[in-house]
């Protein structure tokens, strides 16, 4: 097995082959990750949530990371990693475009609002969804994989000859 560096090309096929990451956000020099299910599009991650700590932290640091990974029987692996910045998507009519952009792609996927929408804890009735879609704007994205040693027929020897 050899670690590898991925492409841009790689990367990008990685994310959007998937929709779970980590998202890692930091606020007062602490780190928080959580698992977020997400839409790829020209350099861009939407995603939905309601509100809570990681959106209370990345309104005071926008600055965030996402990973993704994938992982394969024999023990091979890939994972990028995301650097961007956090902005929300209001319901307001100059954000009206991007939300809906960002709804009907999230809504491919079954339980799309999973994680971002549900709460450990029982939430009481509001006359408004509190819900928000957000973007993280992509700035970089690297990656590495881990892959299977190409074997060298030539230099193994037959023992059974």
């Amino acid at each position: 097995m050899f670690v590898r560096e991925l492409s841009r090309e790689e990367c990008i096929a990685l994310v959007s082959s998937h929709h779970i990451g980590r998202l890692a956000c930091a606020r007062d020099d602490q780190p928080y990750i959580v698992p977020v299910q997400y839409a790829f599009t020209a350099n861009r991650l939407y995603g939905f949530s309601m509100p809570g700590q990681k959106i209370d932290w990345m309104r005071a640091n926008p600055r965030v990371c996402v990973q993704i990974d994938a992982f394969s029987d024999g023990g091979s692996w890939k994972s990028a990693v995301i650097y961007g910045r956090y902005r929300e998507l209001p319901d307001t009519k100059q954000w009206h475009q991007e939300r809906l952009q960002a709804w009907s792609l999230l809504e491919k996927r079954t339980n799309w609002w999973e994680p971002g929408g549900l709460k450990p804890v029982a939430q009481g009735v509001v006359g408004t969804s509190p819900h928000l879609f957000f973007v993280i704007e992509i700035d970089e994205i690297t990656g590495r994989a881990m892959d299977e040693d190409p074997v060298d027929i030539s230099s193994h020897s037959r023992r059974d000859a």
